[in-house]
């Protein structure tokens, strides 16, 4: 019954058009009057106590940096570097997305920002050359969910913070999960663009590719400097994002000089609006989360998945299936935010690892960034591109399905995850 008043308590609500953050304090509030607990002092201290966490602090910082990027000129050298490498070959600008995006992604951790990035910068040379656009906004879209599962993740900061998992450990077993889906993601172009009749960039000379490698490695050194630090404890993953921020600004307006003082205001500002509702919505899911630890949900629900409890992965097939359509009907913050209080105790009592599991949540979380009709890596591509959300889902489906692959291959090996997580923590 728990279960049943909590669903209704926030999928009503929210079917009415009620804000996700409004409908997450709704239903902690029905959970409270159903169990007889109902005092608005302890809502209230719940939401100031949901955002009140050391390592949250790493999501402004890790914002900031996003917007310093694309506005300084990091990202935009990311792309003329993978520009001249590989956008001569056959196809090349599709690699050149992707080789992008996985750089992008160990910069600012963020799918709607390097969906931004990569829509404004590639999609009209993708278009220019003659790439079919609803598939070029498929791949560009596909590629920008790299960015929450390689590290840095704000993703992996809020699963960490709400199921009490290491979010360094996290990051650091995010790597090769994300280089495996830009690999996918790069067979599959391979694939579906081999029947394309397009023009070629010509081939950049060795003096081209030199200077472009020097003026780009200031960028480059970020995601270098970031995985050291965690890995050998020179600094926490929230110390992490205050590195990336103050990088990022120094090089965006000591060494590159396209960040003027002037601007600065409009991005923090632009940063600042996307941190507040971030935030906002994990203050309000400590309400909820709260509740839900009292109401025993995570009880009934291993009551009900208790036939699956002693095979690892079936139980885990359950959930990546329940959390792929909840993706299609939630955002990635509050997917994380809501569920994870709910199936992190499940996980722990069949024995299954936290990091293992925080990293196949995390990627199925980022895949439902690009299933309709939520999905808000697909509405930015829309605005960037003028596509028909429906023209857009076509060319997304190919790259979609591969993905999801990929995720399955992970729930079947364990030990792809796990395995090169133990080669980077050592």
């Amino acid at each position: 019954m728990t279960v049943t008043i909590f669903l209704g308590a926030l999928l009503g609500p929210m079917a009415l058009g009620v804000p996700i953050a409004f409908a997450l304090i709704i239903s902690g509030v029905a959970l409270m009057m159903y169990l007889g607990l109902f005092d608005a002092q302890i809502v209230a201290q719940n939401v100031l106590n949901g955002a009140d966490s050391f390592p949250l602090m790493a999501v402004p910082f890790f914002m900031l940096a996003g917007e310093v990027m694309n506005t300084g000129g990091l990202s935009r050298r990311i792309v003329n570097l993978a520009m001249v490498m590989v956008g001569h070959i056959r196809g090349g600008l599709g690699f050149v997305a992707i080789f992008a995006a996985c750089v992008l992604a160990s910069l600012s951790g963020s799918a709607v920002a390097d969906a931004a990035a990569l829509g404004a910068l590639l999609l009209p040379m993708m278009l220019k050359s003659g790439h079919d656009p609803a598939r070029a906004g498929g791949l560009l879209a596909s590629a920008s969910i790299i960015g929450p599962i390689i590290p840095p993740s704000i993703g992996f900061i809020l699963f960490g913070v709400a199921g009490g998992v290491s979010i360094t450990k996290l990051f650091l077993a995010g790597i090769f999960p994300g280089l495996m889906i830009a690999a996918a993601l790069c067979v599959t172009w391979l694939i579906v663009s081999r029947k394309e009749q397009f023009a070629l960039p010509p081939r950049q000379g060795r003096a081209e590719r030199l200077k472009a490698l020097v003026d780009s490695v200031w960028a480059l050194l970020l995601p270098l400097i970031i995985v050291v630090g965690l890995k050998f404890g020179v600094f926490t993953p929230t110390e992490a994002g205050v590195v990336a921020a103050g990088y990022s600004l120094f090089v965006s307006m000591v060494v590159y000089r396209e960040l003027p003082p002037s601007k600065l205001f409009d991005v923090f500002v632009s940063a600042s609006k996307i941190t507040a509702i971030v935030m906002f919505l994990v203050a309000c899911a400590a309400v909820s989360a709260w509740l839900i630890t009292v109401a025993d949900v995570p009880g009934d629900l291993v009551r009900m998945l208790e036939p699956l409890m002693d095979n690892q992965t079936l139980l885990l097939l359950a959930i990546m299936v329940l959390v792929v359509v909840i993706g299609t009907a939630m955002d990635m913050t509050p997917t994380i935010l809501i569920m994870t209080p709910v199936l992190m105790p499940i996980v722990k009592q069949a024995g299954i690892d936290p990091v293992y599991f925080g990293v196949l949540f995390i990627i199925n979380n980022s895949i439902g960034l690009i299933t309709p009709p939520v999905g808000t890596v697909l509405n930015v591509i829309c605005g960037v591109s003028k596509l028909k959300m429906e023209d857009l889902m076509k060319g997304v489906m190919p790259f979609l399905i591969a993905e999801l692959i990929v995720l399955l291959l992970l729930v079947l090996f364990p030990e792809l995850v796990m395995t090169p997580a133990s080669w980077f923590s050592r």
